[in-house]
């Protein structure tokens, strides 16, 4: 058996309290990961977790052994990445998570540029727009969109994310355009359920318009409202990120476009600036690149 990866088994084992969890994380069978715990517990004789029905604990040796195999994965992962920027190549894995909109209208093609020109290393990404501790979760990347980051993160700025108002031309056919913001107490307005769901803001020459809006239907995943107002159902405020394409095609027409609604920021997080693997920071001057001058 392999020492350093049963270290790895044994780290993660630690941090999630679980050996299926563990076999999940890092597509192994629970078998292996049993396996694992067994030979590290036979080389050093001693015993290392407490195991019991509901969960997985360190006894006192696992945790003396816990701090010695986090030093040592952390001197091979850094001379693995040495030898590998040497060599200008890049292996490991990285592990991401980002918003479901973002993920399929950006990210993905972003991801599959970058592994196109690292195809030794392999990324892994967890799509969901619920916020998750990313040490304990062992995730090197956040992808959020949010003026107001996480500050226990570090936050580097990826891009602007301005929203528009739109609406399908059946829609239209049917309903009429709004004529100002105050107008769409009138229509069928669609809402993102954790931002904005009764609340849209308005801007124009200096003048703030506030509407409350009486949403029909309101869900906490845009591209969800994208496809609804695609469907002719109603009205709602769109990344440009994600709408442009259709606006582009004219499946969906923008509204009020003399009125401007608040950006956000797109950032990227991670848990500290000490110790950046080298395949994390060459994918974060990949996205700063990209989206510097995106034109959503």
């Amino acid at each position: 058996m392999d020492r350093l990866t049963a270290m790895r088994v044994f780290t993660q084992v630690a941090a999630s309290g679980s050996f299926s969890a563990t076999a999940d994380q890092l597509e192994m069978s629970r078998a292996m990961v049993t396996r694992c715990i067994g030979e590290l517990e036979e080389w050093l004789d001693a015993r290392l977790l407490q195991r019991t029905t509901r969960k997985v604990t360190l006894t006192d040796a696992g945790e003396q052994f816990l701090h010695r195999c986090q030093q040592i994965l952390v001197l091979t992962d850094e001379v693995v990445e040495e030898t590998a920027s040497a060599n200008n190549q890049l292996r490991g894995q990285l592990r991401l998570t980002c918003g479901a909109s973002f993920g399929h209208a950006q990210m993905a093609s972003a991801i599959a540029d970058f592994q196109a020109l690292h195809p030794q290393l392999k990324i892994d990404m967890n799509v969901s727009d619920t916020s998750i501790n990313l040490v304990d979760a062992r995730v090197d990347l956040a992808i959020r969109i949010s003026n107001n980051p996480d500050p226990m993160l570090i936050a580097r700025r990826l891009a602007n994310c301005a929203s528009v108002l739109v609406a399908s031309p059946e829609y239209l056919k049917n309903f009429g355009k709004p004529t100002s913001p105050d107008s769409l107490v009138h229509h069928r307005c669609m809402t993102h359920s954790i931002a904005g769901k009764y609340l849209w803001q308005f801007t124009r020459a200096g003048e703030t318009v506030k509407v409350e809006i009486k949403s029909h239907f309101s869900a906490n995943e845009t591209t969800v409202l994208l496809h609804a107002s695609l469907a002719g159902g109603g009205i709602s405020l769109q990344p440009t990120y994600l709408a442009n394409a259709y606006i582009a095609a004219g499946k969906l027409a923008v509204l009020l476009p003399e009125w401007s609604v608040p950006e956000l920021a797109i950032n990227a997080l991670y848990p500290s600036r000490r110790h950046l693997p080298a395949a994390l920071r060459a994918f974060l001057d990949f996205l700063v690149m990209r989206f510097e001058k995106a034109s959503w």
